[in-house]
């Protein structure tokens, strides 16, 4: 199995992992009461959960007695990896979250999973130019089933221009500018150090404006409804944070953005049987979701891009 293949094996993964938590967040963010809150409170549980994993995985290869390896933690020694360690952890890890999950609790899921599967296009639109990635074809071929089958998926052109949708957008271009940030930092860092930075500093900042606000009483869980709802969406969110940034590490943005779409097929699955969805008249646009999905993994494969070096 090569590298690439490896990497969109991840993104394959992560790709379920968020199509169940657009789902499950959705009816979270409800439960919570507070999106803000709720947002705050998911991504503090995810940040431990990865430094838990974190210190097992050291633990289990020995690499903590040896200070080095591939779950080694890259500390900053350039300007350039502070600044971008500042917005992956501020600009992706925090205000986005913010936005996304406003913009969640007053829009519909499948709607919000439209707009966050349009990521694919703004990170091909700055992979050329900024990764020099090559956008061949296949990719475009594959993009444009994938934007179509979402487009069906959200019911069209009819898709609502409301506050929530803003910022449902909003939150998206930010994580497309910060795939393109984290890819370029992966030729110099670990993928665990890019997952530590963005949801350990996310935290912190999402943390500290509680606490200005005076909105940190309302971040703790009150009832056993909420504790749960924080417990899975934080595991949820761990796991998803932790694969595709090893599988950014592996691939080019674009592919393993596109991959990321396939996510909508688990999406629509749990809409259609817990939420009795009808999937029968969903069934065209799934079908050119999958078949872009598809595209991807038979592209013809680009020149290879430089990997950190594990120290």
């Amino acid at each position: 199995m090569t590298t690439r293949t490896r990497g969109l094996t991840l993104a394959a993964v992560t790709a379920c992992i968020s199509g169940v938590s657009i789902w499950v967040n959705s009816h979270g963010v409800a439960a919570y009461g507070d999106a803000t809150a709720y947002t705050t409170a998911k991504n503090a549980a995810s940040a431990l959960v990865i430094a838990a994993v974190w210190m097992i995985a050291r633990r289990l290869t020995g690499e903590h007695a040896r200070g080095a390896g591939p779950t080694a933690f890259t500390r900053p020694s350039t300007a350039r990896h502070r600044w971008a360690y500042a917005y992956i952890a501020i600009l992706g890890g925090a205000v986005p979250f913010v936005l996304f999950f406003q913009g969640l609790a007053s829009t519909t899921s499948t709607q919000a999973s439209f707009l966050h599967k349009t990521l694919v296009v703004w990170v091909a639109l700055l992979a050329v130019p900024l990764l020099k990635e090559r956008l061949t074809v296949w990719h475009g071929a594959a993009i444009a089933l994938l934007v179509l089958g979402q487009l069906g998926l959200a019911g069209g052109v009819s898709l609502r221009l409301d506050i929530g949708t803003l910022l449902i957008l909003a939150a998206t271009l930010m994580w497309a500018v910060e795939v393109i940030v984290a890819k370029r930092l992966l030729t110099d860092v670990t993928p665990w150090t890019v997952s530590m930075v963005r949801m350990a500093g996310g935290s912190v900042a999402l943390l500290t404006w509680a606490l200005l606000t005076g909105a940190l009483p309302a971040v703790v869980p009150r009832t056993g409804d909420q504790w749960l709802w924080v417990a899975v969406t934080g595991v949820l969110l761990a796991a998803y944070v932790l694969t595709w940034h090893q599988a950014l590490w592996r691939a080019p943005a674009i592919d393993v953005t596109a991959v990321l779409v396939l996510g909508a097929l688990v999406t629509a699955a749990l809409s259609g049987a817990f939420n009795a969805v009808p999937l029968a008249a969903q069934a065209p646009w799934l079908a050119l979701i999958a078949v872009g999905g598809g595209l991807v993994w038979i592209a013809p494969r680009p020149a290879a891009t430089r990997r950190p070096v594990a120290t």
